[in-house]
């Protein structure tokens, strides 16, 4: 038979490794500078909640730097780094 010309091998184990980062066009957040991996300066220390919000202009914040900027903002709540009216995208 054919099959008897063959030596098979079996995998016993298997350990995967992952990583994680997220996906962003910059590697730092646009309105406090600090990395997307680590925490922004209202969170201090990591492992904060300090997620990524995008805006529908594709730009990418920390939630707390951009909902600080929008309420600094007198009339209009405007993208800092396009300057479009902000809205997140969904």
């Amino acid at each position: 038979m054919l099959l008897d010309q063959f030596n098979f091998h079996y995998i016993s184990g298997w350990t995967a490794v992952a990583s994680w980062r997220w996906i962003a066009n910059d590697e730092n957040c646009g309105i406090c500078r600090m990395p997307f991996d680590g925490c922004c300066p209202d969170c201090k220390l990591p492992g904060d909640d300090c997620p990524l919000v995008w805006g529908q202009c594709s730009h990418c914040f920390h939630i707390h730097c951009i909902v600080k900027w929008l309420n600094s903002q007198q009339v209009h709540q405007l993208c800092p780094m396009c300057r479009q009216e902000w809205k997140f995208k969904e």
